[in-house]
């Protein structure tokens, strides 16, 4: 029984120390669902909305995942859109890049780009 507890600790311990860190820094979590049909002409472009994220990663690692780079790029668009009304981003797009420095340092830029329509 003593060496069953020894065996459960240690590996608790183990698991305890094992993971990866991450973080997000987004600005809000709210889901909603809006239903648009657009089968008349109600709508215009009325700009496009831009934001960009910058990670660095040391030996090939990073605090920070790359979903949540690609979610912090997306939150930093909706940020910049200073949406208002009956406005909404479409035709979101993700892009990254990689800049390597050096074999153990590079940088990774995540830039996300949206129109913004405005509804009549």
């Amino acid at each position: 029984m003593k060496k069953l507890l020894t065996i459960c600790a240690f590996v608790a311990v183990a698991f305890s120390l094992t993971g990866c860190v991450g973080f997000s820094y987004t600005t809000s979590n709210n889901v909603t669902e809006t239903k648009v049909v657009l089968s008349e002409n109600n709508f215009e472009v009325v700009g496009q909305a831009y934001g960009e994220v910058t990670a660095t990663y040391i030996c090939g690692l990073c605090a920070v995942s790359k979903k949540a780079l690609r979610n912090n790029a997306i939150s930093e668009m909706t940020k910049n859109a200073n949406l208002t009304g009956a406005q909404t981003l479409t035709n979101v797009t993700v892009n990254s890049s990689v800049h390597m420095i050096t074999p153990f340092y590079m940088e990774v830029t995540y830039s996300a780009t949206a129109n913004i329509i405005e509804f009549k």
